[in-house]
Formats: structure tokens, C-alpha cells, sequence
């Protein structure tokens, strides 16, 4: 259930800024209104709902300047898995990472922006995953669910998936030669380059509405 709300809100069937409307998904998921609250709770604590006394739930807005101190650190996460993950990654991960990363090759040829998307969160969730620290596991996939709100709410650019995929190529040929150093700086640049990418556009969608 929470993962179908969460879904909405990415797609965009519930508005930014719109009252949450419990009676609605209440009857459309088939549960009761305290389940529903529980799970906008839920909701709340990962970013994508406000809560006001009174008020009900709102679907919150997307915050550029939140988004950048996700990014900013998620990137201290990603150099740590750098550092650790070659000499902790399995052959059986190495492969399945070989195959998302063609799976991503053959959604940028389709020029599929939201199959990529999805794509690319689970690369990068199962590098994190490969590192076998389930601390930085957890912390990892809370910054990227709250990061994922903000992919879907711009408009990827074919050049912009183009120049990610370059990016993980060059992660790929790093994980594979053993090289630690270059490939936590490998992750850290891209998630540095993707947070600036997003943001931008971001502001740039708050400057066409002002």
C-alpha cells in the first residue's frame, strides 16, 4: 500500500501541493482510514507528504535545496562504497551488474527516460547492496527513494540519460580493474554532476511558474 501511494505521488496522480484524498484511496486500495494514515505517516517521514494539524495530509513539494543536501550526502556514501566494493563484490554481483548495465544501454538506444530511471536506481542500489554493510544499505536506500521523487518530477533529456550511461560505463571498467581509489571517485563525481543536473532543472521549472 505505501508503495502504491508512493507511486502516485512520482507519477504525478497526486498533485504537489493538493490535499490528500483519503476518502478516495481509501476506496480505491480497499482499506480503512487508519491503515492509510499509518502509511501517510510513513509517507511523511521519507518527504513526500506534510502532515498539518487540522489540515489532513498534503502531498509535499519537491524542495531544490533539500534535494541538494541529499545529494550532498549520498555522495560521502557513494565514495565509501567505492572504497570498499571491489574487494567485497562476488562474481555472481559483478554479473548481474554487467547485465543491468546492458539493460540500461538498450533503454538508452529506446531513448525510454523513465525505464532508465528505474533502471539506474536498481544499479546503484545493487552496488550498494554488494558491499555487504547493511548500515549503509539502509541509509543508501532512504536517500535514494527520497532522491527517485525528485527524478520523476523533471523531464530526463536524451543527452542527460546519455551522459549518466557514460558515466557507468566508466564505473563499470573501474569495478572491474580492482581500482578502489578511481572508482570512489568515479561515484562520488557522478552523483555530484546528477544532483547538479537535477537541480538545475528543478529551478528552473520554479522560474517558469514564478
Amino acid at each position: 500500500m505505501i508503495g502504491d501511494l508512493r507511486s502516485m505521488i512520482m507519477r504525478g496522480e497526486l498533485a504537489e501541493g493538493r490535499r490528500v484524498p483519503e476518502a478516495m484511496l481509501c476506496e480505491r486500495l480497499g482499506i480503512s482510514r487508519t491503515p492509510l494514515r499509518e502509511a501517510l505517516k510513513v509517507l511523511a517521514a521519507e518527504g513526500f507528504i506534510e502532515l498539518r494539524p487540522n489540515r489532513g495530509a498534503i502531498v509535499a513539494a519537491v524542495d531544490g535545496a533539500a534535494v541538494a543536501g541529499l545529494f550532498e550526502v549520498k555522495g560521502a556514501i557513494e565514495r565509501l562504497i567505492g572504497l570498499v566494493l571491489p574487494e567485497r563484490i562476488t562474481p555472481g554481483e559483478m554479473a548481474a551488474l554487467e547485465a543491468m548495465l546492458q539493460t540500461m544501454r538498450d533503454l538508452v538506444r529506446d531513448n525510454d527516460s523513465s525505464g532508465y530511471t528505474v533502471a539506474n536506481q536498481a544499479f546503484h542500489a545493487a552496488l550498494a547492496a554488494a558491499t555487504k554493510n547493511e548500515a549503509l544499505v539502509q541509509a543508501y536506500a532512504g536517500l535514494q527513494q527520497k532522491i527517485l521523487r525528485a527524478r520523476f518530477a523533471i523531464n530526463e533529456r536524451p543527452a542527460r540519460i546519455g551522459r549518466s550511461l557514460q558515466d557507468h560505463e566508466a564505473i563499470m571498467a573501474m569495478l572491474r580493474a580492482g581500482a578502489a581509489l578511481d572508482l570512489a571517485f568515479r561515484l562520488e563525481e557522478h552523483n555530484r554532476r546528477t544532483g547538479a543536473a537535477i537541480i538545475a532543472q528543478l529551478q528552473a521549472g520554479d522560474a517558469g511558474m514564478s
